[in-house]
């Protein structure tokens, strides 16, 4: 059996995939472009695979395929219907993320509730060295206990979250962005109440047409200037304009962002010209990628092919 990563870099350099070996002949490419994996899969009986296109422009000469790796949850990027048409079946990978992202949730949160930027910058820059006082006052902050948060897409990252955030004392409350979504012992809410009652704003919900623009000028509009928000779903689902201008004129308080619309950032995103870290953060698609969920993640790919 040969066995072909695509876009082994996507994973990263530091992941051990010697099991994979085990299971016949490796070879591992860091990208491919389109007419690259139409190459290189014309002997492969399995793909590996995160970002690349799989249709019939991209593996149509792959006359041996029998499977299809995502090193992911989404599967945007297959198209399932050709593969059906074709008798080659695909696995994707669920579940291995959730700690991790939930975690980063909070990173992003406490950098800006906390005003760590101003902190960190005030004492290296020396200002705090026989300053008059042992406390510094110039950025207020609050407690996480008794606000409400607000989550839109209770999955399984998204319960993970609230189930922290009511260990921290809040109130917590959901959105379900598909309106079938009913977790007992979570507080359901309707999108206008969760925009106006919630002190923080996560959004863990997948793109999809119910989802993509969800946050424009009018939810932003409908929050409290003091709310902060976070986008560690899909960057589709937020109009990045729309979020910039509400940073800029103080209709919420901060925002901290994993996703964007277009990865990586392209020189024409609206948020680049906002350089203030108090009001916003953004972390290049990291928040899955610890080393223990990459490493879960491709021993459940590993044990795909093995099952399958």
């Amino acid at each position: 059996m040969k066995i072909v990563f695509l876009d082994a870099k996507t994973i990263g350099d530091d992941i051990d995939l010697s099991g994979f070996d085990e299971l016949g002949e490796v070879v591992k490419y860091g990208f491919s472009t389109p007419e690259e994996a139409r190459e290189r899969t014309k002997d492969a009986d399995v793909i590996v695979l995160n970002k690349v296109v799989i249709n019939e422009q991209s593996i149509g000469e792959a006359e041996h395929l029998k499977l299809v790796c995502v090193t992911a949850t989404g599967t945007n990027n297959l198209d399932k219907e050709y593969l059906a048409k074709r008798g080659i079946a695909w696995r994707n990978v669920g579940g291995y993320s959730t700690e991790t992202v939930a975690q980063h949730t909070f990173a992003l949160l406490f950098y800006l509730l906390e005003k760590l930027p101003y902190y960190d910058s005030y004492v290296k820059s020396e200002k705090y060295v026989n300053d008059t006082t042992f406390t510094h006052f110039a950025r207020a902050f609050h407690e996480l206990s008794g606000m409400t948060w607000g989550i839109v897409g209770l999955g399984a990252i998204g319960r993970r979250v609230a189930d922290i955030a009511k260990m921290f004392g809040c109130r917590v409350i959901y959105y379900s962005t598909s309106g079938k979504n009913d977790q007992p012992g979570y507080e359901r809410v309707d999108f206008e109440t969760l925009l106006t009652e919630a002190d923080i704003v996560s959004v863990h919900a997948p793109l999809d047409g119910n989802t993509e623009g969800l946050m424009d000028a009018e939810a932003f509009h409908k929050m409290k200037n003091t709310a902060v928000f976070l986008n560690l779903g899909r960057g589709p689902i937020v109009v990045e304009q729309d979020l910039a201008d509400a940073l800029q004129a103080g209709e919420i308080a901060a925002a901290g962002l994993d996703v964007l619309s277009v990865e990586p950032m392209t020189a024409d995103n609206p948020l680049r010209e906002i350089k203030d870290s108090e009001k916003l953060i953004i972390t290049p698609h990291i928040a899955w990628a610890s080393v223990e969920a990459r490493t879960r993640l491709m021993k459940l790919v590993e044990e795909n092919i093995r099952e399958f």
